[in-house]
């Protein structure tokens, strides 16, 4: 075994003396052409991140249209309660404002599921329960509810752009007041993520 290493490393060396079979061989590449020196690509590069602070006055980009669930002046008052929560104040009269506003109310109807399981007659085993003699099938009870679906939208008061939007649902059940208090709850949930981190 030993006789037959040298020769081996011997020949292993001699491959590794052979000349390389690739070469360094192309065309070199063509000067930038002169308008590259000062042409900014600006899709690749993020948007800068939008400063929310300097958003202080709004108006309304159309206003609010009611339903029948609520009108349209209860849903303007709770929207700019809430606007004036967060510091946003309505634009004075001939003044343009930093945001236009638009809010809109609509019904929805929703399913859930309920699903009651009150086990079976011999208890939890440790493969669930197991239905079968004396056992109990689980009871799936399914029902329809009416929301009220709030939707806020802001735009730029000077380009129109979007800047956010939000939304949120409330229960449509019980009195003209109860639905007012439900209407604000609502705004409150969709404004909850303004101003955005």
């Amino acid at each position: 075994m030993k006789a037959l290493l040298p020769p081996a490393l011997a020949l292993l060396l001699a491959a590794c003396q052979s000349p390389n079979p690739y070469r360094a061989e192309g065309q070199p590449l063509p000067p930038a052409p002169p308008e590259a020196a000062s042409h900014i690509d600006r899709s690749a590069y993020p948007a800068a991140p939008r400063d929310y602070a300097r958003y202080r006055n709004w108006t309304w980009r159309e206003p609010p249209a009611g339903s029948a669930w609520a009108d349209g002046a209860l849903l303007a008052e709770v929207v700019g309660a809430g606007l004036d929560q967060r510091g946003l104040r309505p634009a004075r009269a001939g003044k343009a404002a930093d945001l236009q506003v638009g809010a809109s109310l609509h019904l929805e109807r929703r399913q859930y599921q309920v699903r009651d399981d009150y086990g079976s007659y011999y208890g939890h085993g440790p493969y669930g329960d197991h239905y079968g003699l004396y056992g109990s099938v689980p009871l799936v009870r399914t029902y329809e509810v009416e929301v009220a679906v709030v939707r806020i939208d802001l735009y730029d008061g000077a380009s129109g752009q979007p800047l956010w939007s939000g939304g949120a649902e409330a229960r449509s059940e019980g009195s003209q007041g109860e639905r007012a208090e439900a209407l604000r709850r609502a705004v409150e949930d969709a404004l909850g993520a303004y101003p955005p981190n």
